[in-house]
């Protein structure tokens, strides 16, 4: 009832209008926000409201500056996106028998409609190229729904699986691979903390050889990806593993000095991160187990003592 008379002066489309354009929360017009890429959602850092979220706007495309507008104008339906085959733009043949002015149409009529129908489907799959990509497309749309990924990834992990499928690097190779492939370029590309195996376990996709088809991709495509930090990783572990605030800040302190020094360069920054909050869980005394926070970042427990090693070397226990 409260939040009701905070907004019963502000249309929604004026509160949307608000928020895109001063970057502060309606609830408590705080500036704080902070971006989860987890979710792919802005928060208020003050009262916790979801400003923005990656749910895709289902109103028109035009804008309205009098009532002659909004007669004359109707929906002209979704954007043109590379994550559809056709990229949006094809044509699709109601299968009403009605006209545009909602009378029926005659005998002769609709025997000619119901064959521009028919060759209107069989034109649009009668390419192998089509094919692959409604195949391709239909598995990143599942990725995104379980990786609640935003729709710029989503973009940009479209547009590399069909730079990859005009240079032929498909042949041969599993479709559900090059997804993955395509979508973990993307989320290093944006610097986002997301893993091969967890794109691969969300596809239902062989992680090993999703790693080979990753390393094609960068090969052929010559991307040149950047290093994704470590600290992104430390909060969603931390989180996951359910350590204290006072350890996590400890170990974000041992994390920048591990990053200057030459021992870390190369390794796996998940690992990395894995190994520091377990070395500042030591430090603070806080009782965690290495199988706990091993499960929590995703890695074995192997290489949590390996990347352990590393860090003692910098700081001794």
């Amino acid at each position: 009832m409260e939040r009701e008379i905070l907004f019963s002066g502000v249309s929604g489309s004026e509160q949307k209008q608000e928020i895109a354009g001063n970057d502060r929360c309606v609830l408590c017009n705080s500036a704080s926000l902070v971006f989860d890429s987890e979710t792919s959602e802005t928060i208020c850092s003050s009262c916790g409201m979801v400003v923005r979220d990656n749910t895709e706007s289902m109103g028109p495309e035009w804008r309205s500056y009098s009532g002659d507008d909004i007669e004359s104008k109707s929906r002209t339906g979704m954007p043109s996106s590379l994550a559809f085959h056709d990229m949006g733009l094809s044509t699709f043949i109601s299968y009403s028998n009605v006209d545009a002015n909602g009378v029926a149409i005659s005998a002769e009529q609709r025997s000619k409609v119901q064959r521009m129908r028919r060759w209107n489907k069989i034109s649009s799959n009668n390419r192998s190229y089509h094919r692959n990509l409604k195949n391709a497309f239909a598995i990143l749309s599942t990725v995104k729904d379980k990786l609640s990924l935003s729709d710029t990834m989503v973009e940009k992990a479209a547009y590399n699986y069909r730079k990859a499928l005009d240079k032929h690097i498909i042949k041969g190779r599993s479709i559900r691979a090059l997804v993955v492939a395509s979508v973990y370029a993307a989320c290093r590309d944006l610097a986002v903390p997301r893993t091969l195996d967890e794109i691969a376990i969300a596809a239902n996709a062989d992680p090993i050889f999703s790693g080979k088809c990753y390393r094609l991709l960068v090969k052929n495509l010559e991307l040149h990806l950047p290093v994704i930090d470590s600290n992104k990783y430390l909060a969603r572990i931390a989180n996951k593993a359910k350590i204290g605030e006072r350890t996590y800040r400890r170990a974000l302190e041992m994390l920048t000095t591990i990053k200057d020094n030459p021992i870390s360069h190369g390794k796996d920054p998940n690992a990395l991160a894995v190994a520091v909050l377990y070395a500042a869980c030591l430090k603070e005394g806080e009782k965690v187990s290495q199988a706990q926070i091993a499960v929590a970042g995703d890695i074995s427990i192997v290489t949590l003592r390996k990347r352990f090693q590393d860090v003692k070397k910098i700081f001794p226990f």
